[in-house]
């Protein structure tokens, strides 16, 4: 559940997506205003490490795969990359361009990555932030590999959450139980983010289209108020797709256990990317 879990837990909201419920990826563009404040980014190093291991030159180009608000296009954006960012949320689309707006390099399209005509061996670098796990692997990886030119790189990368204090943490598990029970199933604490790293790096290896897989890892802390953290939760598909009041009464309980334990949650993350290169048939 990511953010939403007091666990630490690979199964995370926004991180690999292990349930996979691909009918739910079309609902953060209701929300895209707060999708825009709360979400958080990605660190730096793991933005250089995108370009480095990737090999991406100077003036490279760049397809995005629901890019969002542009969380992660503006770092690329920044660095002076000819861009062409897909997604799917009309609002969200809206929101990626007004943000981009000074790097005219950078074009945002209204469409799905299933849906966009492909453009053969156009591109240096294919990245997609905390989005990939709503694409079918198969068709998914295929069309990656044949969007890239035969020096390209694919860069997916994903914000896990690693919890909070212990104390806080149980308070919020017994809120989830009594107010939630329907969310037992996205509750943290199933899988490690070792574990999800596996998998992902099975599942590229058995496209059998890319190799020289490299995984690098970055530690990060984020400190939220408890209507910061809220504001968050909500963001994440199985919040958003609750009954009203289930979600008030669960966010009410949330907000009180948080006063209760000092009033501030201060939430360990750990930021993964998996670069790997394209591999053509000889």
């Amino acid at each position: 559940l990511g953010a939403l879990g007091p666990k630490p837990s690979g199964k995370a909201l926004g991180a690999l997506g292990m349930k996979r419920d691909r009918t739910l990826r079309t609902t953060f563009d209701r929300i895209a205003e707060q999708y825009d404040a709360a979400r958080p980014g990605y660190p730096e190093p793991l933005i250089e490490d995108a370009i480095a291991l990737s090999k991406l030159p100077a003036g490279g180009s760049i397809l995005e795969i629901g890019c969002g608000p542009g969380t992660a296009t503006l770092p690329f954006a920044r660095r002076g990359y000819s861009m062409l960012c897909l997604e799917l949320g009309e609002n969200l689309a809206a929101l990626a361009a007004e943000h981009c707006r000074p790097f005219p390099a950078v074009e945002i399209r209204n469409t799905t990555f299933e849906d966009w005509p492909l453009r053969r061996q156009a591109f240096d670098l294919v990245i997609s932030a905390s989005a990939f796990h709503w694409i079918p692997t198969g068709p998914g990886y295929a069309k990656v590999a044949a969007a890239l030119n035969d020096a390209g790189s694919m860069a997916l990368f994903w914000n896990h959450s690693l919890g909070s204090d212990p104390l806080l943490r149980e308070a919020l598990e017994r809120v989830y139980r009594e107010r939630a029970p329907e969310l037992g199933e996205y509750l943290p604490g199933r899988r490690s983010t070792d574990a999800l790293a596996k998998e992902t790096i099975a599942e590229i290896d058995a496209s059998g289209l890319f190799h020289e897989v490299a995984v690098r890892r970055y530690p990060w802390s984020g400190e939220y108020t408890a209507e910061d953290y809220i504001r968050l939760l909500g963001t994440y598909s199985p919040m958003i797709n609750l009954k009203d009041g289930v979600r008030s009464a669960l966010f009410a309980g949330i907000r009180e256990a948080i006063e209760l334990h000092g009033g501030v949650v201060l939430n360990q993350h750990m930021a993964v990317l998996y670069v790997a290169r394209v591999e053509r048939e000889s």
